[in-house]
């Protein structure tokens, strides 16, 4: 049973103020949402892991119930968000749990705070530098694609909420979703406005964070989860740049909720080693 859920907002910056979700007591650990998503995708972890930790999780500048803002929708200013949060609520000895451009925040909270205040990270399916000329690279696509898809979908509401719709059927779940079901995701992303979403989605690709991430390789016990669609590239990938980093492979893009208690089970066996 989860214990009592509090909901509150911290503010980092003058009329910006971040939501976010807290259950439980104990060591730390907070989860930070991809890409236009909230704190609904982690209430599985919240109930889960309460039990034993003080569990956090945040809806993102634009994205959920935080503020809707016309500045600082880019990773770095994520990061300098999270810091916000962090040193707002005293969190010590963290575990950080990205997820998707969620890991993004996390790294660049890592560029601007160093790793003193984390006892570990979980990468949960995205890498570190989303494009790349090299072929043989792990990223998010093709520059091409990547093009079309901003492109094709970030023009309006009506083609964002269809980019939603492609992505949660074709990449985030593996099963066939019901019509409730499509709908919460989708309701989800689109609390963040469509121009907002082209924004974050543009910055998301640009982004490299290759020295945050080797530093977590280095100095840090890390985590990465990543879906089955991709688990090669990805595993060889990691293996290869980030040595000391874990790594496993559990379904789709939203793994965490598709298969919750494996999920749950992969991120209890790391932390709980810790």
């Amino acid at each position: 049973m989860m214990s009592e859920r509090k909901q509150a907002y911290v503010e980092v910056a003058p009329g910006v103020e971040i939501y976010y979700e807290e259950a439980g007591s104990g060591p730390p650990m907070l989860f930070v949402p991809g890409w236009t998503f909230t704190t609904e995708m982690f209430q599985h972890q919240l109930k889960h892991f309460s039990a034993h930790r003080r569990v956090i999780i945040i809806d993102p500048r634009s994205h959920g119930r935080s503020t809707i803002t016309s500045h600082g929708n880019n990773y770095a200013t994520h990061g300098t968000d999270l810091l916000h949060v962090i040193k707002a609520l005293d969190l010590k000895e963290l575990v950080l749990v990205g997820w998707s451009f969620g890991c993004l925040a996390v790294w660049e909270y890592i560029n601007q705070a160093g790793i003193s205040n984390v006892k570990g990270v979980v990468s949960v399916d995205l890498p570190p530098k989303p494009l790349s000329v090299n072929d043989k690279d792990w990223v998010e696509g093709s520059l091409d694609d990547m093009a079309g898809a901003y492109t094709a979908y970030m023009g309006s509401p009506a083609q964002h909420r269809e980019f939603v719709k492609i992505y949660a059927t074709q990449v985030m779940v593996q099963r066939d979703l019901t019509a409730a079901e499509l709908r919460w995701i989708t309701d989800q992303s689109l609390k963040t406005p469509y121009y907002i979403a082209g924004q974050l989605f543009a910055s998301g690709l640009f982004s490299n964070c290759t020295q945050a991430a080797k530093l977590v390789d280095e100095k840090v016990p890390a985590l990465n989860i990543v879906a089955e669609h991709w688990s090669q590239v990805a595993t060889t990938f990691t293996n290869k740049h980030f040595p000391n980093t874990n790594i496993a492979t559990l379904g789709g893009h939203m793994m965490f909720w598709e298969h919750h208690e494996k999920f749950n089970k992969l991120l209890a066996d790391f932390i709980d080693k810790l």
